[in-house]
């Protein structure tokens, strides 16, 4: 089994959920992860709104989205480059998954609220406030591995 740096652990999953698995021989996993992503992102009709989103189509984007679908894609994003991202180390850190599902929990969150968000008369829409979400996500989780960190030496 091939070792990813945790760099490359990442960017392989960010640019598909599954890639990293497939570059390490987890291929059970990676090809699940990829045809997970494939049903969840053309069911969701997700391609579409990220290319009206990045025409500064927002409103469009947000009425071609399917929430029932899509609402699983930042777990199934998050996991995938969770699971990639542990893959890359020997002895994994610990509580290195919480800003993996704070991420997952707070993009889920700004997809939610999507529709809904505007700024200066302009929705945000279904991809750039998810996107945002991101932030606090990691931000809360990392805080939070942190303080479980300093209790753990205690």
């Amino acid at each position: 089994m091939k070792k990813l740096s945790h760099l490359e652990a990442i960017l392989w999953s960010v640019a598909l959920p599954g890639f990293a698995q497939l570059l390490t021989g987890s291929y059970l996993k990676g090809i699940l992860f990829m045809f997970l992503e494939f049903l969840i992102n053309l069911n969701g009709h997700f391609n579409k709104a990220i290319m009206l989103s990045f025409l500064g189509k927002t409103v469009e984007a947000s009425n071609i989205i399917n929430y029932d679908w899509l609402m699983f894609y930042p777990c199934l994003y998050m996991f995938a480059m969770w699971d990639a991202y542990k893959s890359s180390f020997v002895n994994p850190p610990k509580h290195i998954y919480l800003p993996f599902a704070f991420s997952a929990y707070f993009v889920t969150i700004g997809l939610m609220y999507s529709p809904i968000i505007y700024v200066h008369n302009k929705l945000i829409g279904p991809v750039f406030l998810p996107i945002l979400s991101l932030i606090p996500g990691i931000f809360i989780g990392n805080v939070i591995r942190r303080m479980l960190l300093k209790r753990d030496k205690h």
